[in-house]
């Protein structure tokens, strides 16, 4: 427990030690570029942000090796660490205030700290194996409300799975928009997943995720009393940790939605065959 409270501090440091720098830079003018395509966008905030992060981290746990979504992995110590330093590139990017800081750290493939930061709103959100805080308050997920009067936060279906899937994807949103009172598309895994441990929103979906974008989010949730429950959507084999999957489910205070899981496994489900179909056409 005490290594656990040492990795949370940490973490919450290396969050707040790219803030002054991101707030600076948010809204202002700066260079797009891209990976995989268009919609996949980074500007060099991210890479300064993940190498700020990085020395904080080796700096107060030297005994680490880091994975970043802008660099790779860095380091060979027996805390591994997930930084996505900027989640939200896109909100970043277009002045939408709705991104944050994601910082967790794992020892013997067991995430055991974590903290998210929302530079605008100044709140951190954080997370040990014994609890979870928000500003340093202690942070206890609400009883969430059934479908017909919950708030879903989801990015599906993006341009990537309505290219996969086409008029199931479409019919999948239709039936998740007529079955909760809102559905809202925010644009950042991470934040998202925090605001249903504080209880602004009831219930988080998601089947397009890296480690880390929810390895931090995922402790948070759950140490707050919410449940997560990693899908392998795409994976032909059920991944070792809950973090390498690539899709969730999370809901706040025990509450219970069956037509999300109903169409979340569905979409794992589909995931799958496309894999296995790939797969087999070598």
């Amino acid at each position: 427990m005490t290594q656990s409270r040492h990795l949370r501090a940490v973490a919450e440091g290396a969050a707040r030690s790219v803030q002054e720098q991101l707030r600076a830079a948010f809204r202002g003018a700066m260079t797009v570029d891209h990976k995989r395509d268009a919609r996949d966008v980074v500007t060099v905030h991210d890479k300064n942000a993940e190498k700020t992060i990085s020395a904080y981290i080796f700096e107060h746990e030297p005994d680490s090796r880091i994975l970043g979504e802008e660099g790779g992995a860095v380091g060979d110590g027996r805390v591994s660490w997930f930084v996505d330093p900027i989640d939200g590139t896109s909100n970043f990017i277009d002045g939408i205030a709705f991104w944050c800081v994601s910082v967790a750290a794992a020892v013997d493939g067991r995430v055991v700290a974590a903290a998210i930061l929302d530079p605008m709103a100044d709140d951190l959100f954080s997370a040990d194996l014994g609890g979870a805080w928000l500003n340093g308050e202690t942070l206890r997920s609400v009883a969430a409300p059934g479908e017909a009067e919950a708030t879903l936060i989801t990015g599906y279906p993006n341009a990537r799975q309505l290219a996969a899937h086409g008029g199931d994807a479409l019919k999948d949103f239709a039936e998740l928009v007529l079955a909760f009172r809102a559905v809202r598309r925010p644009g950042s895994a991470a934040l998202t997943l925090a605001h249903v441990a504080a209880g602004w929103a009831d219930a988080a979906a998601g089947f397009n995720v890296n480690p880390w974008d929810i390895s931090a989010a995922e402790l948070i949730v759950t140490q707050a009393g919410g449940t997560y429950i990693p899908l392998a959507v795409g994976q032909q084999e059920r991944p070792e940790h809950s973090y390498d999957h690539r899709g969730y489910v999370a809901v706040g205070g025990g509450g219970s939605y069956p037509t999300l899981m109903a169409i979340a496994r569905d979409i794992a489900a589909r995931g799958r065959d496309m894999a296995s179909a790939y797969a087999a056409a070598g």
